[in-house]
């Protein structure tokens, strides 16, 4: 069955670096786009960013610049390299896979 594993998530100073990766199995990854969505407490979930099968990749405005979705097909994973952080990207990043495929999340805490 589909399976999404997220990792790297932590606590990490404002100005900051963390990449989180998502291990993805159970179906012929590089057919599939591939999502980071968040959610921060009393928020509702937010796409983040998204790459899709022809490594085409989109940012929410609030991360353009500072966010880099990328991914190893030969891997069956996807990334998510986060610089610049600041306290509002705390929350709790998701990956996914359409259509309703859903990792369990990991934690981003940007404080100082």
């Amino acid at each position: 069955q589909v399976q999404l594993v997220e990792s790297g998530g932590g606590l990490v100073q404002p100005g900051g670096s963390l990449t989180l990766s998502c291990a993805a199995s159970g179906f012929n990854f590089k057919n599939y786009d591939m999502s980071w969505y968040r959610q921060a407490p009393g928020k509702e979930r937010e796409l983040v960013a998204s790459i899709d099968y022809l490594n085409k990749a989109e940012y929410a405005d609030s991360v353009k610049g500072r966010f880099t979705i990328t991914r190893d097909n030969a891997k069956d994973r996807v990334y998510l390299q986060m610089n610049a952080l600041k306290p509002e990207d705390t929350a709790v990043y998701y990956c996914y896979r359409p259509v309703a495929y859903w990792g369990q999340g990991t934690q981003v805490t940007v404080s100082s």
